[in-house]
């Protein structure tokens, strides 16, 4: 299974261009498509990002799913839980590695994390995501000081509801 780690930061030149950090472009290598799937996060101010296969997988088990069920009315006309999968399918960019391994940013992609002259490329396991480097370091403050006071409140131990 592909694995994005760490937080590597680069600089987009004046085309949009980024190179993705080699270790994620390691990660992708044995992909039929060599490039990225991207769309705007629905929960932060970032850009999320997959590898095409991953997506790929997602939707045929959403569709084998769906068929096991015998919902064929859904496999034709789409809805019900459906909605927000279908909603952000329509919002995927699929953005092809150059020769040097970098993508272009569509300018409606780098907008929505506010991205302008860099870019933070934070690794999430399965996923991973792009930010402007200020705002991933606000976010990434905040999440950490909030797992300190979860974990001071739990007696340090790490384990919820302990002490």
């Amino acid at each position: 299974m592909t694995s994005f780690l760490s937080t590597f930061v680069n600089k987009v030149d004046r085309k949009g261009r980024v190179s993705v950090p080699a270790p994620f472009r390691a990660a992708l290598a044995g992909q039929g498509f060599q490039g990225i799937v991207a769309y705007p996060s629905l929960t932060d101010p970032a850009i999320d990002a997959i590898g095409r296969d991953l997506l790929d997988q997602m939707i045929g088990r959403r569709f084998d799913r769906t068929l096991e069920e015998g919902d064929f009315e859904r496999v034709l006309l789409g809805g019900g839980a459906d909605r927000m999968v279908e909603t952000v399918l329509a919002m995927v960019s699929e953005l092809p590695f150059d020769g040097e391994g970098r993508i272009v940013l569509p300018k409606s992609l780098a907008d929505s994390a506010e991205i302008t002259d860099r870019a933070a490329f934070a690794g999430l396991g399965t996923r991973f995501q792009i930010w402007a480097p200020e705002a991933f370091e606000r976010h990434q403050a905040a999440a950490i000081a909030g797992l300190r006071s979860r974990l001071a409140d739990n007696g340090g131990d790490g384990k919820e509801g302990a002490g």
